[in-house]
């Protein structure tokens, strides 16, 4: 099992120019406190990234995180699905930026710039 199949990360879009992920929020999901635990929202953020910027790549070629930021904007319960939407932001031939953001429902809950590094095998 990969780390999207354990949290149960869905891929609703993928294509070059955006990909959409979507995940239910369980309790598995959350910190001590009740609240989404932040850090997924960066898995989120890069999972998308990364979808997106494999398109791109031969199939000699892979796309991995060298740098994620990601702004927490609004706390997430159980119960209810987070969607993030990631879409390019710059396409070098060896460095790829891409920007995510989650939602809740209409409400965008975190911002997200991923910076990934397109490797050879």
């Amino acid at each position: 099992m990969n780390l999207l199949e354990e949290l149960e990360i869905n891929q609703e879009l993928l294509s070059k120019t955006e990909v959409r992920l979507t995940m239910p929020i369980k309790p598995k999901h959350l910190q001590p406190y009740g609240l989404l635990h932040g850090g997924l929202n960066a898995v989120l953020a890069e999972s998308a990234a990364s979808l997106g910027a494999n398109l791109y790549c031969q199939p000699d070629q892979f796309p991995v995180g060298l740098d994620i930021t990601t702004h927490h904007l609004r706390a997430a319960q159980a119960g209810k699905t987070l969607s993030v939407i990631a879409s390019p932001l710059s396409l070098g031939r060896t460095i790829h930026v891409w920007q995510a953001k989650t939602y809740l429902d209409q409400t965008v809950t975190s911002f997200s710039t991923i910076t990934l590094k397109i490797n050879r095998e």
